[in-house]
């Protein structure tokens, strides 16, 4: 099961082309053949997720378990299944992201691949830099990261 770590800042080409960087590519071919599934958060982030191709399947199941007669169920329905783009890695590692979802997450040429453990994030560098930045003091602080120390 994949492990991603770490922050890769990269470039995307005009044409919406991006090389996955080699850590994480040789980490995508072991798992899934460098097949993956790349599709639209469903918060206010608007980063895009990226999955290997097995691990989507388990989240498209339970998206698609949810009620979707709730509106908010639904929403993530659209934006998790909806947006889901089938991919796989090229010879020379590299992806191309499709328009809606370049759109979607207002990516342009400077990018970050951040890690997140069975999944990766793909973010606009400014976005990324500027969520970095946000001051989070009204969020209330969930009763398990009280205990947690680092």
């Amino acid at each position: 099961m994949s492990n991603f770590l770490g922050s890769h800042a990269i470039n995307m080409d005009a044409k919406g082309r991006l090389a996955i960087p080699a850590r994480v590519r040789e980490e995508l071919q072991e798992e899934c053949g460098g097949r993956i599934v790349l599709t639209a958060n469903a918060d206010e982030e608007r980063c895009l997720l990226l999955y290997p191709e097995p691990v989507f399947e388990s989240v498209r199941t339970q998206v698609l378990a949810l009620p979707n007669m709730n509106k908010k169920a639904r929403r993530l329905q659209r934006l998790i299944i909806g947006h889901a783009t089938q991919l796989e890695l090229d010879s020379a590692g590299r992806i191309l992201v499709p328009p809606t979802l370049r759109s979607y997450a207002r990516l342009e040429k400077k990018l970050m691949l951040i890690g997140q453990g069975k999944k990766l994030e793909l973010w606009s560098e400014e976005r990324w830099f500027a969520f970095l930045d946000e001051d989070d003091d009204d969020d209330e602080m969930p009763p398990e990261m009280e205990a947690l120390s680092l």
